[in-house]
């Protein structure tokens, strides 16, 4: 999938069908000339409904097609024959889908499940023909209930992404080169900030045929929390994460500082974040020797454990899997 086909965040305007008239019908034959009203129910209009699908990453599909108008369900006719029910409108999503009232922000639904369903919006119920009406004192009633209005709004669409590991770190820490060499996946790479401007997945074999996912997220800069930078167009997608990678370059300046940085925007965007399981890694640990390394050792931040790495010496990377897989099945 190219960057450009990752789509995460859509807006749509959906409309649920208009339930069917009631039928006004009194029922002849020929020896029966007053045989009663038999005017049937009108059918139900087409629902909106969402559907979990796990072979879809994102919601590109929606980016041409914003407009899902269901149709309106049948009349009733004679013979308390009901109108048939109009066709369903199917919006399939991936996994981790979030639907919002455009309008409110409100959470109407979550989407975690292959082929779940929900109905975003339900069509209108179809009128009740005359027949329902008839009593002692109206033996001929000669009205029916028209069918319900359907709904209608405005919906954003958001997808949080269903990975095992979530990749943290600032522009340029060298994410996208682990999620390389650790999986198939093939994100930009060049030497400049904001190189991944979308989430890249992939998937790490370990040992015995065993896998998880790995997200490699656009980098964190001061101030994503308020909306800087890339800001809540990625946090998000840190929320389902089930462990948190944090990936700091062997020649920062600070590396206690860049992690309390890290830390402190994913505690403003959701305190909970910081109850996952996290591990530390050092990139670029090939550009140092065993006296650097034991230097660096002596101040690291508190509280994590730290590995160190190089993706392209490919120095730790098992250790590296052995210690997520552990965090993910602990």
């Amino acid at each position: 999938m190219t960057e450009g086909n990752f789509v995460d965040y859509i807006k749509i305007y959906a409309s649920s069908g208009k339930g069917g008239q009631g039928s006004v019908h009194l029922h002849r034959e020929k020896y029966i000339t007053k045989g009663g009203p038999d005017g049937g129910d009108g059918g139900r209009g087409g629902h909106i409904i969402l559907r979990g699908d796990k072979n879809m990453w994102t919601l590109f599909h929606l980016k041409f097609k914003r407009h899902f108008r269901a149709e309106g369900g049948g009349a009733g006719s004679a013979s308390r024959s009901t109108g048939h029910d109009a066709k369903d409108i199917y919006i399939d999503v991936p996994l981790g889908t979030i639907v919002r009232d455009a309008d409110t922000d409100e959470i109407l639904h979550e989407i975690t499940d292959h082929e779940k369903e929900v109905i975003l919006l339900p069509g209108g119920k179809g009128g009740l023909g005359n027949w329902h009406f008839k009593s002692s004192t109206n033996q001929t009633p000669r009205y029916a209930q028209p069918g319900i209005d359907g709904q209608d709004g405005w919906f954003r669409i958001e997808l949080k992404l269903l990975a095992d590991v979530g990749l943290v770190g600032f522009p340029n820490a060298g994410k996208s080169t682990l999620l390389s060499v650790l999986t198939s996946a093939k994100p930009k790479i060049a030497d400049y900030a904001f190189t991944t401007l979308k989430p890249n997945l992939g998937i790490v074999e370990h040992r015995d045929h065993q896998t998880f996912v790995i997200a490699d997220i656009p980098g964190i800069i001061e101030g994503a929390a308020e909306g800087k930078g890339l800001g809540h167009r990625f946090l998000r997608h840190i929320e389902r994460n089930s462990a948190l990678l944090f990936l700091i370059p062997a020649d920062s300046d600070d590396i206690n500082k860049e992690y309390d940085i890290l830390l402190n925007e994913l505690k403003q965007h959701n305190p909970e974040l910081l109850d996952k399981d996290k591990l530390l890694a050092i990139s670029k640990t090939d550009m140092l020797d065993d006296e650097l390394i034991t230097e660096i050792k002596q101040d690291l931040p508190k509280g994590i454990e730290t590995i160190f790495i190089s993706s392209v010496a490919e120095i730790g990377l098992q250790e590296l899997k052995d210690k997520l897989w552990k965090m993910l099945n602990s």
